[in-house]
């Protein structure tokens, strides 16, 4: 069983900057899509940033040129690099693996908070 840990998330003011990390199990960021979604009370769950595992990026249009999404050597460890935070990027976040091809992968981690003050 794949399992998913973020860490990173945390209190940080506006403007500032956090590094989030998903550490799976094994590699499977080389075959499969990496996602970072995010949700607060209340609203769906929303797509933030995803890599594909040929190393493709999108991103949502309210974090695009301020977040980037990467990927260890090993393919293993997800990264969503924040900056520029601002206070309505305060949510849960969590980070997601997933079958390209709509196969029985998908994979969830339990989700850390980020708080940005302003």
């Amino acid at each position: 069983q794949v399992q998913l840990v973020e860490s990173g998330g945390g209190l940080v003011q506006a403007g500032g900057s956090l590094r989030l990390s998903c550490a799976a199990s094994g590699s499977i960021f080389s075959t499969n899509t990496g996602n970072w979604y995010r949700q607060v009370p209340g609203k769906q769950r929303e797509l933030v940033a995803s890599i594909t595992a040929n190393g493709w990026t999108d991103f949502g249009d309210s974090v695009k040129g301020r977040f980037a999404i990467f990927r260890s050597s090993t393919k293993n460890t997800l990264y969503l690099q924040m900056n520029s935070l601002k206070p309505e990027d305060t949510a849960v976040y969590y980070c997601n693996a997933r079958d390209p091809s709509g196969g029985r992968d998908d994979y969830w981690g339990q989700g850390t908070q980020v708080t940005v003050s302003s």
